[in-house]
């Protein structure tokens, strides 16, 4: 048991391991008929609910129940209520993981990995002036999007930004992510 606790003390990739434990975790709730029954019947609670969709949009492994979620309350809830409220719940997400990734050095690990991987190349370009604006603008443009915001909350996480720039940049664009994608499905509805 030392033998294996020092070799995790040495272990350069501990924060990425919890990382992806943490998505294996998510995709076997996700298969779970309980874990569905428990985030379907959250959908009854109307404002409450539109906030812990917010949540569940911004994450790789429970984008699809936020978005079932949010497109139900769309039933009962006006596109821009929904917007407005489940953007202030992916501000909250997102904020997780943008401290996860400034708090946890998880930027350093990626930086050791890419090292580790040969990648001089990549190093520079990532410390030329021209790129390093370039990440905040990438990485909102990942978080307004429907994908999961993991990748843009990571670029604009090991970039520059100000918390509280952050805060005012996620909740802007979840906010209009999630009413274009909750007006669609209110139009495109059968």
């Amino acid at each position: 048991m030392d033998l294996l606790e020092k070799r995790w003390r040495r272990y350069h990739f501990k924060n990425l391991t919890y990382f992806v434990l943490s998505i294996i975790i998510g995709l076997i709730l996700l298969n779970t008929t309980l874990f569905r029954e428990l985030i379907f019947n959250i959908g009854n609670l109307g404002y409450i609910s539109a906030f812990f969709g917010g949540i569940l949009f911004v994450s790789t492994f429970t984008v699809s129940i936020g978005t079932a979620l949010l497109l139900l309350l769309a039933e009962t809830l006006h596109p821009v209520e929904i917007g407005i409220i489940a953007g202030i719940g992916a501000v909250i997400g997102d904020l997780t993981i943008f401290h996860y990734i400034r708090n946890k050095n998880l930027d350093a690990e990626i930086k050791h990995l890419v090292k580790v991987l040969g990648g001089d190349k990549i190093t520079h370009i990532i410390h030329t002036k021209y790129f390093s604006w370039t990440l905040p603008i990438l990485g909102a443009l990942i978080v307004a999007s429907p994908l999961p915001d993991e990748l843009g909350v990571g670029l604009m996480g090991i970039s520059k930004l100000k918390t509280n720039q952050f805060i005012l940049l996620s909740f802007i664009l979840n906010s209009i992510g999630i009413f274009l994608i909750v007006s669609a499905g209110v139009i495109l509805r059968p």
